[in-house]
């Protein structure tokens, strides 16, 4: 029967144990900051991040529609994530790019797509900045020559008088994009003296690269923000830009400001800053068993990671977690049976690495849970009551409980609101076992059939847990205790009968 069958017995009851746009993340813009101290980014290298810098190259002095640059002498790795960033100068800054592609050198097509995340302008002074991630179909290694150098573009909508770029490679970033990018944000101004040059803060996730980029048309110098290290510093007859970058080694934010040092009473200057984060590869987790003794666990165990994902698995078993963030993860192994033990306790700690896989193992020890244990006898002592008897071991048993209700259904008795019922329930082997911190009491479960005198439509097969059988002593009153759960949880302390635990368990 599919039905719920409801036991209600007068006596104490344990708790119940039923059971191609600009992408918009997170960017803000600021004109003019105001000045304030600089804020140093906690930056080191990450605890299971393996961002790191492979190749940059960049270059001033360019004209026309057409901004490029190669790597040489030697290309990016095969899956690295490439950031080209542009800077020009066009009356009104009124230049847009129409394409970002990269090709060999040579002029063989490359095909790597590059996804614009950051465009500031002010006055004449425009910088762009594009994104390609997992990039591909293109020769590693030096090339002297030149004729095989991966090579990055720009196309504009028109011709620019004075433009540059700066491309960078790097690995360990997350290969699909929508993994890969992080918030970004802009900020542009105008100063005529020291000036604070500030992008914005971002969030930032354990291990991801905080990359940060200004320009201006101001020929002059400036200290890079605190924390980040210089990528690169270049300039021409018009274009001072500067390239930093760092690696977050927790989750936090990144305010990378630059004090520029104009000297110009009468002609303001022009500041653009970005800043972007970039994402490691996502790493996985495999978590192992491995269990020995006696009256193993059969029902398994459950693996969660951060206390939100979890996984069954066996009792010498494997699975795994894939796509977690780079850095430190809590693994807990729950469901182990009250007869077993987690050597070293069912928690830990495991650090994920960037693109890699971590092995968490449990090794879990089960002792003999041996001997039976019998009993019989009445709960309660007023006209409705129930009486049961029992015999349970870890290879089987059973066991048959009553309520009597003379009076038949009574909806308001918390007892005899379904009427006199028999239920004779069979013990699943292995279900047998200790119940922690009571070493006279034993659980175990299986399933039965009920009979419903009083209510025939209640007939049927239900599964019921023994939670808790007591031996708390010699026959008596108010001794031994039965705590049993039929579709609800009940529990008493016998009027009458005795359990009895026998030896050797």
């Amino acid at each position: 029967m599919g039905g719920v069958m409801y036991l209600r017995i007068r006596f104490p009851v344990l708790p119940a144990l039923v059971g191609a746009a600009l992408l918009a993340l997170a960017c803000t813009e600021s004109l003019e900051p105001g000045r304030r101290a600089l804020r140093a980014p906690q930056v080191a290298a990450a605890v299971g991040s393996s961002i790191a810098l492979d190749q940059v190259n960049s270059t001033m002095g360019l004209n026309g529609t057409i901004l490029l640059k190669g790597f040489n002498p030697t290309n990016p790795h095969l899956g690295d994530a490439i950031i080209a960033t542009f800077f020009w100068i066009v009356p009104d800054g009124g230049s847009t790019i129409t394409s970002v592609t990269d090709r060999l050198a040579d002029g063989t097509p490359v095909g790597n797509a590059y996804t614009p995340v950051a465009f500031v302008t002010l006055g004449d002074v425009a910088m762009a900045t594009y994104v390609a991630t997992n990039v591909q179909n293109f020769p590693e290694g030096s090339f002297p020559s030149g004729e095989k150098i991966l090579v990055v573009q720009a196309t504009l909508l028109q011709s620019v008088s004075d433009g540059g770029i700066l491309i960078s490679a790097w690995t360990g970033v997350a290969g699909v994009a929508s993994q890969a990018l992080g918030a970004h944000s802009s900020g542009s101004g105008t100063g005529t003296s020291t000036t604070v040059a500030d992008p914005g803060a971002i969030p930032v996730n354990a291990g991801a690269l905080a990359y940060a980029v200004t320009m201006s048309d101001g020929l002059v110098g400036r200290d890079p923000p605190p924390g980040f290290v210089n990528l690169t510093t270049q300039s021409d007859a018009s274009i001072v830009s500067q390239g930093d970058y760092a690696v977050q080694t927790s989750a936090g934010t990144v305010d990378p400001q630059w004090t520029w040092f104009f000297n110009s009473p009468g002609s303001p200057r022009t500041w653009l800053a970005t800043v972007l984060a970039l994402n490691p590869a996502p790493g996985s987790l495999t978590v192992t068993t491995s269990t020995t003794g006696s009256n193993l666990d059969p029902d398994g165990y459950t693996v969660t990671v951060d206390g939100t994902s979890s996984q069954p698995i066996g009792i010498n078993g494997s699975v795994t977690f894939p796509g977690l963030a780079p850095g430190n993860h809590n693994v807990a192994l729950s469901g182990v049976a009250t007869n077993c033990t987690v050597s070293g306790g069912s928690s830990q700690t495991v650090t994920v690495p960037s693109g890699g896989t971590v092995t968490a193992a449990f090794s879990v020890s089960c002792t003999a849970t041996t001997g039976q244990m019998t009993g019989g006898g009445k709960l309660g002592d007023r006209r409705d009551f129930a009486t049961f008897g029992f015999e349970a071991k870890p290879t089987g048993g059973e066991i048959q409980f009553v309520q009597h209700c003379p009076d038949g259904v009574n909806p308001a008795s918390p007892t005899c609101a379904l009427g006199t019922f028999d239920f004779h329930g069979r013990v699943t082997a292995g279900s047998f076992g200790p119940v922690a911190g009571a070493p006279n009491c034993r659980t175990w479960s299986g399933s039965g059939t009920v009979k419903d005198r009083d209510d025939p439509s209640r007939n049927g097969t239900y599964t019921f847990t023994v939670n808790a059988a007591c031996d708390n002593g010699e026959p008596g009153r108010g001794t031994d205790f039965l705590d049993i759960t039929i579709a609800d949880h009940n529990a008493a302390y016998l009027t009458g009968g005795n359990i009895q635990r026998h030896k050797g368990d």
